[in-house]
């Protein structure tokens, strides 16, 4: 449920789901409060304000709370009325953020996704707007109170692009019903109060024109299947209605295969009247009959062929090319500069000069010039190429994300089992309609539809789809499941616990998208650029022009340069339309999200999940990776090796004291000492599973916990811990201590009543890939550390054993970061791996934070990359993608500078006076449309990504 769905319990489940939304609240900190007569002013002010329900006002802190309907007076308004009373007013407090994302159609170049950018900045409420131009999607944080999503999505059409909602941010919980047999307002009136009524159900909104409705609603409570009961059992007599699912129309695939068809359709309509243009100038003129029939006049010196090459270059130009007219137009008008502006300036001076010399040609008996109609023709038919090639080839960065998105089944087998397990009914189902604590029947060979625990049969799974781990895993009753991950052999039951878009492979993708729409920073290095570069170029091609017609009217060049029937006007204007031509800046836009959004896929389907684009940028610089030991070096499941008792004090008593403290605590450690604790109980002592209350429960970070059972104070932890609570440690434990510790095993200690009780010895065996990955990493220039809470001794031992050669040993949590932070003064990148929650502020801390799959939610929060399938050679694999992508990219802008940086005096006529060569303007579109197709393509290599290093499971 969304912030303001707490407030929305309170209202009456009959209510109009409009007014239910009607009343909003907010909070303002006012100035100058001194006494109840200021708080009277405000409140009298702000009340008489058409629209507003209440106001509280605080004297004590200054805040006002006020409840008012956004339909009829805004925040601006109550903020203004609280000014013109003389009170200050800070910042709005206590805002509630809403989230949408947007798709935006028509942007072709860096320009057009920073015009989007700042026009979303500018909407009174916007917080945060991110544009993804290789995405096409916009991701706006903004405040309800101050906006909502119809004036986000007209700033955008504002500035001259289409847009489209593609979700709420509240989407998560959403299901989007077809209804069948509702004729009337009693219908909808009788099914809007059965859902809203029905346990679970948030909000409901109904489309009267197509007999849809969207239920929001708590996974816990219902589902999609309850919802559609819901309305089978709203009917009445003979009265009867259906309900299906549906899938709202705005869909990525959808969009992109219109946007695809739309620009085949146009290139082909273009080429329909351009290449006859093409061939009735350059090519039929070179043979006689043809020649002679094009170059009879038809009105003094009018020819045939240029009247109809006027024919047919006018269609192109004002009816395909109308797209660059329109975003010419609403670029100039946010006093910018795109594509567009380049290609319009270059296709409007070959046309008009062009109807210039076909009007003095009709009204002069004497006049000979030569037109460019097949430029502007050529030059739009092969833009419009380069752009359907290009949008083919964008669509396939996200190759990687879609196949993930396809993994999900489209049908399952739900089943009913009786108190032994025994199935009773089995029914086929839509896997949409599947909720919580269904039960999923899966057989040989099928895809998993939904996260899960299996509570019958045994069986592999492939999890290579999304783990990247090639082994199949063994499943039996009690283990997790993944969705869409594959049934090897047997026949298993798995109790859905995760559906939709709560699933593990859900959430992977909505990471991945995230990550694609985040821009990199490097990405700042073409913002900078294309803020400057069109004016530049129109100031370039000016010159081009000017440099060339002045001299060849004064005749500084000889007057064998310029080609027969052209003058010097011509030629200097066909190479300055060349030159707008061929330096269009959209090339460089796509250098960098392309191969983001390459990478993050790729990155994915291996296991790897990279949160964003500047991770991806800061991992390629990693000097040094900082590993924490237990659950990250170390397999993670520690288990006792050994218990011994110091002092007076029982096995039973050692192990109750034991077990009363150590199982509030979720370390790891902790519970390995619990399991071991309980199985010497039962061996010593009683069977009973008594489990003593326990007062004062402390957390010593990195250290261990304490706590008072009963009369008696009882510490559980290492030496560091008992050192600090004053507990003398004898001979005979600190030689127990050494003599474990030098076998890589630790020591927990536990005192009662300020004496050493006994002792647990613990061990948690190295995993096996770690020696070859820190080995790896120090071929690739990377050194490692070792950080941990653990004793020294104990993190020497595994620091030899893998190969590391510093250890920092016995750290807190802020101590892991602050050694990160003293590695980052040194001049290091560093690159922190953990898996705790005492690992979370290193992970903050560290330039990039990557969290162990298995680890903590904390710790995976904190992180910018998660290692999914909890294997380090993923750390190579994060690191060694990076290196990866940040070389495409540096490649990518090669490519894209190259084009303008080669092209722009050659289309200039850098060589024409000594080689005799020139670009002709058709022919700089054509390399204009392909160095957007070659960044595109260089971005698309990385799809065939390989691992440096890949260790086989034992």
């Amino acid at each position: 449920m969304e912030p303001n769905g707490i407030g929305e319990l309170k209202v009456p489940l009959l209510q109009p789901p409009e007014a239910a939304a009607a009343v909003r609240t907010v909070m303002f900190q006012l100035s100058d409060i001194k006494c109840a007569s200021c708080v009277n002013s405000v409140e009298a002010v702000v009340g008489g304000l058409n629209g507003v329900k209440s106001v509280a006002v605080s004297p004590l802190d200054g805040r006002a709370a006020v409840k008012f309907d956004p339909k009829l007076v805004t925040v601006k308004q109550i903020k203004e009325g609280i000014e013109e009373s003389g009170f200050g007013v800070g910042e709005l407090h206590e805002q509630d953020i809403a989230v949408c994302r947007v798709r935006i159609k028509g942007m072709a170049c860096t320009s057009c996704s920073e015009s989007v950018e700042n026009a979303l900045q500018m909407v009174e409420g916007v917080k945060k707007a991110i544009v993804g131009l290789a995405l096409e999607e916009a991701k706006v944080h903004f405040d309800p109170n101050l906006t909502d999503v119809d004036k986000i999505i007209e700033a955008i059409e504002d500035t001259g692009f289409g847009a489209d909602l593609i979700s709420s941010g509240n989407d998560a919980n959403k299901v989007f019903l077809k209804l069948e047999g509702v004729d009337s307002v009693e219908d909808v009136n009788l099914l809007m109060s059965s859902l809203e009524l029905a346990a679970g159900v948030n909000h409901v909104e109904m489309d009267l024109s197509e007999h849809k409705v969207t239920v929001s609603y708590d996974p816990d409570v219902t589902g999609p299947r309850s919802l559609i009961h819901c309305v089978q059992e709203a009917s009445c007599g003979p009265k009867k209605y259906q309900a299906t699912l549906y899938s709202p129309s705005t869909q990525r695939g959808r969009d992109k295969v219109n946007e695809i068809r739309m620009y085949r359709d146009q290139f082909l309509f273009s080429c329909l009247f351009s290449v006859p243009v093409f061939l009735f100038a350059m090519v039929f003129p070179m043979f006689p009959p043809y020649g002679n029939w094009l170059n009879y006049r038809v009105h003094n010196m009018l020819t045939l062929g240029l009247f109809l090459r006027w024919i047919l270059c006018t269609p192109v130009q004002f009816i395909i090319g109308k797209r660059f007219y329109v975003g010419s137009y609403h670029a100039l008008k946010r006093k910018s500069a795109n594509m567009d502006v380049l290609v319009a300036l270059g296709t409007n001076a070959a046309y008009f000069y062009s109807l210039y010399i076909l009007i003095k040609a009709l009204t002069s008996d004497t006049f000979e010039g030569q037109d460019f109609f097949e430029t502007s023709s050529m030059l739009i038919s092969f833009i419009l190429l380069g752009k359907y090639l290009e949008i083919v080839a964008k669509g396939k960065t996200s190759d990687a994300l879609g196949k993930l998105t396809q993994l999900v089944p489209d049908k399952a087998y739900l089943v009913a089992i009786d108190t032994d397990g025994n199935i009773t009914t089995e029914t086929e189902i839509d896997t949409q309609l599947i909720q919580k604590n269904d039960i999923i029947k899966i057989v040989p060979g099928a895809k998993i539809p939904v996260d899960g625990i299996v509570i019958k049969g045994q069986s592999y799974a492939n999890e290579s789809m999304i783990t990247g781990e090639a082994r199949p895993v063994d499943k039996s009753p009690g283990d997790k499941v993944i969705s869409g991950t594959i049934n090897e052999n047997g026949c298993l039951l798995v109790k859905a616990t995760h559906v939709g878009s709560d699933t593990a492979l859900s959430q992977i993708v909505q990471l991945v998208e995230a990550a694609q729409l985040a821009k990199a920073p490097v990405q700042k290095l073409a913002d900078h650029i294309s803020r400057v570069f069109v004016p530049i170029v129109v100031v370039v091609a000016l010159i081009t022009w000017l440099g060339w017609f002045i001299p060849g009217q004064a005749g500084i060049f000889p007057k064998h340069w310029i080609p027969t029937a052209m003058d010097a006007f011509e030629l200097a204007l066909q190479f300055a339309i060349s030159v707008l031509v061929v330096a269009c800046p959209c090339a460089l836009g796509l250098a960098t999200p392309t191969a983001v959004m390459v990478a993050s896929g790729m990155g994915a389907s291996q296991g790897v999940l990279i949160k964003g684009g500047n991770a991806l940028e800061k991992a390629h610089k990693v000097t040094v990776v900082v590993f924490d030991k237990t659950g990250t070096l170390t397999v993670g499941k520690p288990e006792v090796v050994s218990a011994v008792l110091f002092s007076e004090f029982s096995m039973e008593e050692l192990c109750d004291m034991t077990i009363a403290v150590e199982a509030s605590s979720e370390h790891p450690i902790a519970k390995a000492v619990v399991v071991h604790a309980k199985r010497l109980r039962k061996k010593f002592g009683s069977s009973t599973e008594e489990i003593f209350d326990v007062d004062d429960f402390e957390v010593h970070m990195g250290a261990g916990v304490s706590g008072k059972v009963g009369d008696r104070t009882v510490v559980v932890g290492n030496k560091r811990l008992m050192h600090a609570c004053n507990i003398p440690i004898g001979s005979q434990v600190e030689k127990y201590i050494s003599e474990n510790e030098n076998l890589a095993r630790t020591c927990i200690l536990v005192s009662i009543d300020g004496k050493i009780a006994g002792a647990f010895c613990i061990t948690d065996p190295v995993k096996p890939e770690a020696r070859r990955v820190v080995s790896f990493l120090h071929s690739m220039g990377i050194s490692s550390i070792i950080v941990t809470g653990d004793n020294r001794a104990t993190a020497t031992a595994i620091a030899n054993e893998v190969g590391i050669d510093e250890v920092f040993a016995e750290t807190d949590p802020v101590g892991k970061a602050n050694k990160v932070k003293d590695l980052q003064m040194k001049g290091m990148t560093v690159a922190m791996v953990g898996d705790g929650i005492n690992d979370s502020p290193a992970l903050v801390a560290a330039d990039v934070g990557m969290a162990i799959g298995a680890g903590t939610d904390i710790a995976i929060e904190a992180a910018d990359i998660v290692l999914v399938k909890s294997s380090l050679e993923d750390v190579i694999t994060a690191i060694d993608l990076s290196r990866k992508t940040m070389s495409r990219i540096r490649l990518n802008y090669i490519w894209a500078l190259g084009y303008n940086i080669l092209g722009m005096p050659i289309a200039a006529g850098v060589l024409y006076p000594f080689a005799g060569i020139r670009l002709p303007p058709w022919l700089a579109g054509a390399c204009m449309a392909a160095s957007s197709l070659s960044v595109v393509s260089s971005s698309l290599l990385l799809q065939f990504y390989k691992k440096p290093l890949h260790i086989e499971s034992p």
